[in-house]
């Protein structure tokens, strides 16, 4: 079999969808063979499950991990064993003595909040994706070499495998802007259809040609999806710490039980008990873009 370890300087990574290298361990009666490293090159999220696919890994061992990687990896036939730390090495001995406990869904935060709602996607709202816009399925020779960058696309397109940049205005349904890149002055450059943007966003693309705009309707399932009530948690006010002065409606920063932090919205409390909803403040509802195509290469 093979195992897969997210990898970073003899450590397990600790977030799976922003990992930039597995090492690949050959296993043979239980005791690990040889090793490798491969290097995922930008590949984001779901795309990252048919990248290990391709490769023939059997299992992965990973720190952190959100609900649309768990599903993408099920779907590809991948054993996963998330919340791992530590020595990559001693981590891939622990799963094969069956000491490895596996604590599922533990990235229930928004890791790609960059302060303002361009619409990348999230591991955890049923969109995956990232922010890198390079790309290489290239695996130091584990699964011969290059890969066919085709088993990771999404849908097909004229622009699907390609790296775009665009402009664009996001508002809601009243009118109301929520995010402009022309504001910022910083177009957005992804790969089209390999799962870096939200679906609807990445769809819209991927028929355009330079110098087109073009206006995009987008329903919840193809933008952050819908709320997950899985995602809202109600936790004893003493176990919580600087919570002094907190009201409803308040958003705060929490930190996992692996130290990442993630946002969350004051729901409900009172004197004993504080609910905290950690969706992504733009599931369940529909989105608008304006998308002006720059640059296709």
């Amino acid at each position: 079999m093979k195992i897969a370890v997210t990898y970073d300087d003899g450590n397990v990574f600790q977030h799976f969808g922003k990992t930039e290298n597995f090492k690949v361990y050959k296993v043979e009666d239980g005791k690990v063979v040889s090793s490798e490293i491969m290097n995922s090159n930008g590949v984001g999220h779901e795309a990252l499950a048919w990248l290990l696919k391709e490769c023939g890994i059997d299992a992965l061992i990973c720190g952190g991990m959100g609900q649309g990687a768990q599903d993408a990896l099920a779907e590809a036939g991948i054993e996963v064993c998330a919340g791992a730390s530590g020595n990559a090495d001693e981590a891939v001995e622990a799963y094969l003595a069956g000491e490895l406990v596996n604590t599922g869904v533990n990235c229930d935060h928004h890791d790609h909040e960059h302060g303002h709602d361009h619409p990348h996607d999230h591991d955890h709202d049923g969109s995956e994706g990232g922010c890198t816009p390079d790309m290489c399925a290239g695996c130091a020779g584990g699964c011969g070499g290059m890969a066919d960058l085709s088993a990771f696309y999404m849908f097909e397109g004229t622009n699907v495998g390609k790296t775009v940049k665009v402009h664009y205005k996001g508002t809601f349904d009243d009118g109301t802007q929520f995010d402009a890149s022309y504001d910022r002055d910083q177009p957005l450059e992804f790969i089209c259809g390999v799962g870096q943007m939200i679906k609807g966003f990445d769809r819209a693309v991927a028929e355009m040609n330079v110098g087109d705009i073009i206006d995009v309707h987008l329903e919840p399932e193809d933008a952050y999806g819908m709320p997950n009530p899985n995602f809202v948690i109600t936790v004893k006010k003493e176990t919580i710490q600087g919570l002094d002065g907190i009201e409803k409606g308040d958003k705060v920063m929490l930190q996992d039980e692996l130290g990442r932090p993630f946002d969350a919205l004051v729901t409900e409390l009172d004197d004993e008990n504080i609910t905290f909803d950690c969706n992504h403040e733009m599931a369940g509802k529909a989105l608008n873009f304006t998308i002006e195509m720059l640059e296709i290469n």
